[in-house]
């Protein structure tokens, strides 16, 4: 006799708990929660993801990380790089009331984890830290060709970056207004011009 089916992990079940996560954080996120979401019951959930909530929650935060991998190729590939990482930020700005609300998944992580659990909060900051060094890169680069005025070292402006993202991801919550938020842009994105 066959025991419980289990699910298929796949990024499609992974996406969906992700949602899940993101509206409502690690720690309040229920199995119930997860469930519904990607239609699994307790058992073939458990067999799927042996371990549980944090396995699926690490693999959504992972998911992200293919996200910055694939800008990052984007990067790579472009001939105004820099360009791209401004055009990034200003999408922010024409993003929907449900985007601004959620913030950014992985900046969510560590303000959420720091004290709770080292090992999600130590993830989280892994990528942010890969996202700086991905702009640090371009920076560094940049000033080499003469695109960037300024001469502030680009560890300095890689870290501005990051820490830009993570303060437009509260303020976006504060004010979803694509007029208020594309002006902060602009004002933030001149240190690199």
């Amino acid at each position: 006799m066959r025991g419980r089916p289990t699910i298929y992990e796949d990024s499609n079940i992974i996406k969906k708990a992700q949602q899940v996560f993101w509206q409502k954080g690690y720690s309040a996120t229920s199995l119930s929660d997860l469930q519904k979401a990607t239609g699994a019951g307790a058992g073939s959930f458990y067999n799927t993801f042996k371990g549980g909530k944090k396995e699926v929650f690490q693999k959504a935060v992972q998911e992200r990380r293919l996200a910055f991998n694939a800008f990052q190729n984007e990067l790579t590939k472009s001939e105004s790089p820099l360009e791209l990482i401004k055009d990034f930020f200003r999408s922010i700005a024409k993003a929907d009331q449900n985007e601004h609300l959620k913030g950014c998944i992985i900046a969510n992580t560590v303000v959420e984890m720091t004290f709770v659990d080292e090992d999600l909060e130590s993830s989280a900051v892994h990528i942010l830290k890969e996202v700086e060094q991905m702009f640090t890169e371009v920076i560094k680069t940049e000033q080499l060709k003469g695109t960037i005025k300024t001469q502030t070292s680009p560890e300095i402006l890689g870290k501005y970056l990051i820490t830009f993202w993570c303060g437009l991801n509260t303020l976006r919550r504060m004010y979803p207004d694509e007029n208020v938020l594309k002006d902060q842009i602009e004002m933030q994105l001149a240190v690199i011009s």
